[in-house]
């Protein structure tokens, strides 16, 4: 292994892996239930701040599920925004996990954060250069996207939420949603505990040939054209439990966005839509290389600046 050595935290909403890794290949990692912001993000300081003691580390990388505050001259940078995840709201996940050492760090999302090293080192490099704009997504517990553009995050005022755009209901489909703040959103038509209530059973339970999926590859490709539509990306990768545990679903969600978009955007064809609309290439390593990304960049702009 080569490489500078630096430490990476991956937190979601039901655990999260606190890592060590030289360069970009982790050797070290550690999981722990995502419970109460004070004693996950303190169970977390204190293995950081152990692997300092016994090695200094160059940089740390933190990809979180949010949503974040990441605007770094904002008074609440770092900080848990409002969240439906009981007693995470104001969690300042930031100052807790990147006071524990005395080295530079950043902080994203986690869908963020797995676009990046999906673009440099998974899906986005598989071709003769980089893939200048990817979109990550993840159809789990809920649903959120994120992007790389030109090598780097993309956040502004906030980050990208796309599970909560509205998209063209196919006919026929009654179901209301299930999002708590907006009803028949992405998130509230496709996440995990959407397919549970439209569908009156747990996801795996679930029978392949259940007509009511096609409602759900419908949804699906109406979110896949508008991404397309609105930021050029040259590819959609769909991870998490939904997207990446049916491959049936991925074949009819690719069938219906070469249907939807009907020859308007002419890289999208029968015979490209494969490579435009797939899994993650680093499958469930996304995440964790994601984190490590971060910290890598937080080194780079240190030893730059």
């Amino acid at each position: 292994m080569s490489g500078p050595l630096v430490a990476a935290v991956e937190l979601g909403g039901t655990k999260i892996f606190v890592l060590r890794a030289r360069g970009q290949e982790i050797f070290e990692r550690v999981m722990i239930p995502t419970t109460t912001p004070q004693e996950t993000l303190g169970m977390a300081r204190e293995l950081l701040a152990r692997w300092q003691s016994q090695e200094p580390l160059s940089a740390l990388g933190i990809a979180s599920f949010g949503p974040l505050r990441l605007d770094r001259n904002a008074a609440d940078f770092g900080i848990m925004l409002p969240t439906p995840k009981p007693g995470w709201t104001g969690a300042d996940i930031f100052g807790v996990l990147a006071g524990a050492l005395p080295c530079p760090a950043a902080i994203d999302t986690d869908v963020n954060a797995a676009a990046l090293a999906e673009a440099r080192w998974g899906a986005g490099a598989e071709g003769e250069r980089l893939s200048d704009c990817l979109c990550y997504l993840t159809i789990g517990t809920g649903l959120g996207g994120g992007f790389a553009l030109n090598g780097q995050p993309l956040h502004g005022a906030m980050h990208p939420e796309l599970g909560h755009i509205h998209v063209r209901r196919a006919a026929g489909d009654a179901f209301p949603g299930a999002c708590p703040f907006h009803g028949d959103c992405i998130e509230g038509l496709v996440s995990g505990p959407a397919l549970a209530r439209r569908f009156g059973l747990p996801g795996d339970r679930i029978a392949a040939d259940d007509p009511r999926w096609d409602f759900v590859a419908h949804d699906i490709a109406q979110l896949v054209c508008t991404i397309l539509l609105t930021t050029a990306a040259r590819q959609v990768l769909i991870g998490g439990g939904v997207g990446m545990g049916r491959a049936g679903l991925l074949d009819r969600v690719r069938e219906k966005v070469v249907v939807q978009l009907n020859g308007y955007l002419p890289f999208v064809r029968q015979d490209t839509i494969a490579t435009i609309v797939r899994t993650p290439a680093l499958g469930e390593q996304a995440g964790p290389l994601g984190a490590v990304a971060l910290a890598l960049d937080a080194l780079k702009g240190e030893n730059e600046g």
